[in-house]
């Protein structure tokens, strides 16, 4: 059985495409219960990938009600949380199972509060941290590639219903 990991998910530079309700101004906080939000999209990043490096691994995308209304009509309103979670993954009988989360990726917005970054704030959350956090730079990273995605209000993701 193969384990694949992200060396270093404290170097996290790219954007993280999740989110999560906001501890205070300016900052975005762990999502609590998001993993019994609507699942949107997963995904899984081999090695060989663009983003192997820090994204290898299997991409599982939630969002809240507001997050899914967004996805609908894409028009994102402030409260609208999207969150990523990354996992690694082992290889055991030409399957791909879960393995241990690398990390918990936040987007949430707020219009106002994050003008600079589009109307998201972006966090990373070390593996299964609730506190551990992975941006250092106020979530100008994670926007300078979600802003590719301008045309889509900076979402990568797709709702398929």
């Amino acid at each position: 059985m193969k384990l694949h990991r992200v060396a270093t998910v404290g170097t996290l530079v790219l954007g993280v495409a999740a989110a999560g309700y906001a501890t205070g101004t300016g900052s975005v906080g762990y999502p609590e219960g998001y993993r019994a939000w609507q699942h949107v999209k997963s995904m899984v990043i081999l090695p060989g990938h663009a983003l192997e490096n820090p994204f290898l691994g299997i991409h599982h995308v939630y969002a809240n009600d507001m997050g899914i209304r967004g996805l609908r009509d894409g028009r994102f309103q402030d409260g609208a949380v999207l969150v990523f979670d990354l996992l690694e993954y082992s290889e055991a009988g030409s399957s791909l199972q879960e393995g241990p989360r690398k990390l918990v990726g936040v987007m949430e917005r707020d219009a106002k509060r994050f003008a600079d970054t589009g109307g998201w704030g972006f966090e990373g959350f070390a593996g299964d941290s609730h506190t551990r956090r992975l941006t250092q730079d106020g979530g100008k990273s994670c926007y300078d590639c979600h802003a590719s995605r301008q045309a889509t209000a900076y979402v990568f993701s797709i709702l398929r219903d």
